[in-house]
């Protein structure tokens, strides 16, 4: 692993205490600098990080570990994204460049890598909730001096998570909470809402910037005379807020207390406003305004989006490292679904698009240009992006509901109650389904085949490659469908001439791609493509291999599964999704209800938390890659590894 240079300052920070210990306030700009030029040298080389949050979050986080004691008192991320300072002044410096690598430190806060990371993160929104959780917890122990900081942006305070964990702390008057609003108008891509409005509203008042300093300084000398001074205080604290923002504080409204908006990058100004607000009790909420790629030229000159994980790039002129290949590759799934949304749209009056604040993540962006009329980024709100989608269903749209397999589970109760129930035509696209990489546990999509499966009026299928993506696409608008949910990976499908025409599939059907009499392979989803290579592979041993491309997980084929176990004693399925309630779960349940009889071999996520890594490793560590299939076959038909050898010399 290589070393990366430190200054002359972050050099003497292994923990927060040196930096408390060691440096006077006046110093915290040069520790800000280095700790940022480092998080550059890093990132630039290592590339499969996050980028533009930490930046902009540099000085919170170094004011933030120099005037609270932490781990005591204990810190929140929300979402994680911008925890790269936090883990470098935290004992994480020289194991930093291992970031988001197989064997690494994670690219989020995680509880079993560090007593400073107080809550595991990932998905956005939960931070106030947890620490909530934690201070009133402390204060049940007699522990009411500890401090609970929880950082969120204004993307994830779209969420409705924010709301509940923000309702609740207001009537815990006694809890020792500090909820820093860390305000970019980011969240990957711009956010959007009336809280965006009513952030902005707060941030560009030049009257109430202008005023409220010189009012709190007055309102502070009133609240020295006692009681009911301050109660006055505080009630033309809120008059002033409420008349110059024409409308009420919507904190405040909630018991909180609001201070703010004020500059996230100046750390001296922060830290010396953290230091006021730990003498405050009760629930406050202090209002930052940063910006995503602070103090990097090209970042902040850049596109926001395209910084928030750049991957490779010059440090010193900004460009970003693109390896062009040799030859045409295939497209990501993210982007056939993308075009194809596009095509169906021309031709389909009826169809709109919905994603909860990942337009440019699945490629919705495509509708968006074309038909901003039709296309919706409801901000980070799963739940909501569902029952509206559910709504417009009610209306005879077909709303294209794009979600991230992993943030699908947030929106469960939604699908299931609102519009399974109602067997309403709602198309969830489920993006980054399967083992994803780099994000690791938080981000993986291993559980939709399981959790959709189990909803009744629900079609669950996935695609092998672009061509059969597009056919699902096309099938899942036709009349009379009810829900609908298509499952694909996050990176390249297969096919290089993609843009085949659609075809209409029969719901339930699958495909029987290859035949054989020894052994039967089941696939659904793109790790069919495993299995063809395997196939291929396994030629030299003379094993008589079938394999069956299922496509639809429910209803699944039976009258294929039929044709299998009445043919087959050995069978093997392959899916990139949990084994628990999965595919395979499916097959074995046919195979006992209509008492056939055969040795079955389930391959696929098991029953753990899979850690980060490259997709590649994943895979292989999961034991559903090619060269794990073949493994199995050679197993099940009980052929050596020599023979193999040796026939493959001969």
């Amino acid at each position: 692993m290589k070393k990366y240079s430190t200054g002359p300052f972050l050099s003497q920070i292994e923990v927060p205490s040196d930096l408390r210990e060691k440096f006077s306030m006046e110093d915290l700009p040069q520790v800000s600098d280095e700790v940022r030029q480092y998080i550059i040298d890093v990132i630039s080389e290592i590339g499969n990080s996050h980028f533009g949050a930490s930046l902009g979050v540099v000085e919170m986080t170094v004011a933030l570990h120099y005037v609270f004691n932490t781990p005591h008192d204990q810190l929140v991320w929300d979402v994680g994204h911008q925890a790269y300072g936090h883990k470098i002044l935290t004992g994480r410096k020289g194991v930093f460049p291992t970031n988001r690598t197989k064997g690494g430190i994670s690219g989020f806060p995680k509880r079993s890598e560090s007593e400073y990371d107080t809550f595991g993160v990932g998905h956005s929104s939960t931070s106030i909730s947890a620490a909530l959780g934690m201070a009133v917890a402390n204060q049940y122990k007699g522990e009411k001096e500890r401090q609970h900081i929880a950082v969120i942006g204004d993307g994830a305070m779209t969420a409705g998570l924010a709301f509940e964990g923000l309702n609740h702390a207001g009537f815990e008057k006694d809890a020792n909470l500090l909820v820093i609003l860390n305000d970019n108008c980011m969240s990957i891509d711009p956010n959007v809402g009336a809280l965006k409005e009513y952030l902005t509203d707060i941030t560009t008042s030049h009257t109430y910037n202008k005023v409220k300093d010189e009012v709190w300084n007055l309102l502070g000398k009133i609240s020295k005379f006692g009681p009911d001074a301050q109660s006055v205080a505080s009630k033309i604290s809120s008059a002033l807020k409420g008349s110059l923002l024409k409308q009420s504080n919507m904190f405040e409204s909630l018991n909180f207390r609001y201070f703010g908006p004020i500059d996230g990058h100046d750390v001296v100004g922060m830290a010396k406003v953290l230091e006021d607000l730990k003498d405050i009790p009760g629930p406050k909420i202090l209002h930052c305004i940063t910006r995503k790629g602070a103090k990097y030229k090209f970042s902040e000159e850049g596109n926001p989006t395209q910084w928030h994980a750049p991957g490779v790039f010059n440090k010193d002129t900004g460009e970003i490292v693109k390896i062009v290949p040799k030859s045409p590759q295939p497209p990501k799934y993210q982007d056939v679904f993308g075009h194809t949304i596009v095509e169906l749209a021309e031709k389909n009056d009826k169809i709109m698009g919905v994603t909860p604040a990942m337009p440019t993540g699945c490629s919705l962006t495509y509708m968006m240009k074309a038909m901003p009329d039709r296309t919706f980024d409801v901000g980070i709100a799963e739940q909501h992006a569902v029952t509206f989608s559910a709504g417009l269903a009610t209306q005879g749209m077909v709303p294209y509901c794009n979600i991230y397999s992993s943030f699908m589970q947030r929106a469960f109760d939604q699908v299931l109650h609102d519009v399974a129930l109602q067997n309403l035509n709602v198309v969830f696209c489920l993006d980054r389904a399967g083992l994803v990489g780099a994000d690791g546990a938080t981000h993986h999509g291993a559980y939709d085949l399981a959790y959709m499966r189990c909803i009744p009026n629900m079609t669950v299928c996935a695609p092998m490659n672009e061509s059969e993506l597009r056919n699902l696409m096309y099938t899942a608008q036709q009349k009379d469908m009810g829900p609908f949910s298509i499952r694909y990976p996050r990176g390249k499908g297969v096919m290089t001439e993609w843009k085949t025409p659609m075809q209409k599939v029969k719901v339930g059907t699958g495909r029987k791609l290859t035949s054989g009499n020894d052994i039967a392979i089941l696939t659904v989803g793109h790790p069919g493509n495993f299995a063809q290579g395997a196939i291929e592979e396994l030629k030299a041993s003379g094993a008589s291999i079938a394999h069956y491309d299922m496509r639809f997980v429910k209803p699944i084929d039976e009258t294929m599964l039929h044709e299998v176990f009445t043919k087959f004693d050995k069978v093997i399925t392959v899916e990139d999704g949990c084994l628990m309630g999965g595919f395979g779960s499916a097959v074995i349940e046919f195979m006992v209800d209509q008492k056939y009889s055969a040795e079955v071999i389930r391959l696929g996520i098991p029953d753990e938390y899979v850690h980060h890594g490259t997709q590649q490793e994943l895979w292989a560590d999961c034991q559903f890659d090619q060269q794990a299939i073949v493994a199995t076959v050679k197993t099940m038909l009980q052929l050596e590894v020599t023979d193999l050898n040796t026939a493959v010399n001969e």
